[in-house]
């Protein structure tokens, strides 16, 4: 019995040994540690940077004069030649955006019809051209144009393509002159029926504000 109790006890000593062992093991074990999310890449100078604001230029003044309020006596001459014109009026409302782009409100009556034309004119400084896009209540087609300032006459002439009347593409040219800061008088000339340019429509400008 003694023999049998001795065994009994050196075999607890030892497995508890043994666990013991095993738990203080587990204790000094550290745990692995948590990997670090890699740095973000750097970013180079400029990289993905808003490029530098457009400063308007002497070309652009020529459009800033235009904006206020302004109103328009209308002659539109689409009868035969020697017709009176028909005759109506309107206010153009001129807004300069970032001095850069000026956008027009045309309302009015063409005939005996409400009108609303809008346009957005600008200075092209990569093709070094004035452009201009203009769009109406007459029209399911815009009318694109581009063109030149001539500072000896104070005039800005375009040119450019629509689709007339007929449905058909048109060319025109548009020649807006300053007579004073307050007057100015706009000219659109489109081909005749014998093909030759005539003036289609004449528009003289006062300012109102």
């Amino acid at each position: 019995m003694r023999l049998q109790r001795t065994v009994f006890l050196t075999a607890v000593s030892v497995l508890t040994g043994l666990v013991l062992g095993a738990a203080a093991a587990q204790e000094n074990r550290k745990p692995p540690e948590a990997k670090k999310p890699a740095a973000p890449a750097a970013v180079t100078a400029g990289e993905h940077a808003m490029p530098p604001t457009p400063k308007p230029g002497p070309e652009h003044a020529i459009l800033a004069r235009d904006e206020g309020v302004w109103d328009a006596s209308v002659e539109m001459h689409m009868g035969p030649p020697g017709a009176p014109p028909q005759v109506s009026t309107g206010v153009e409302t001129n807004t300069l955006i970032g001095g850069l782009w000026l956008v027009s409100d045309f309302l009015g009556t063409m005939g005996e019809q409400p009108f609303h034309g809008h346009g957005t004119f600008g200075y092209d400084s990569s093709r070094k051209k004035y452009v201009g896009i203009w769009v109406d209540s007459m029209s399911t087609s815009p009318f694109r144009s581009e063109g030149n300032y001539d500072a000896a006459s104070n005039t800005l002439t375009m040119t450019g393509e629509g689709v007339g009347g007929d449905g058909k593409p048109m060319r025109f040219r548009e020649v807006v002159k300053w007579t004073d800061p307050n007057s100015k008088i706009f000219t659109m000339y489109m081909p005749g029926p014998d093909g030759k340019e005539v003036p289609g429509m004449t528009i003289t400008y006062k300012r109102k504000s």
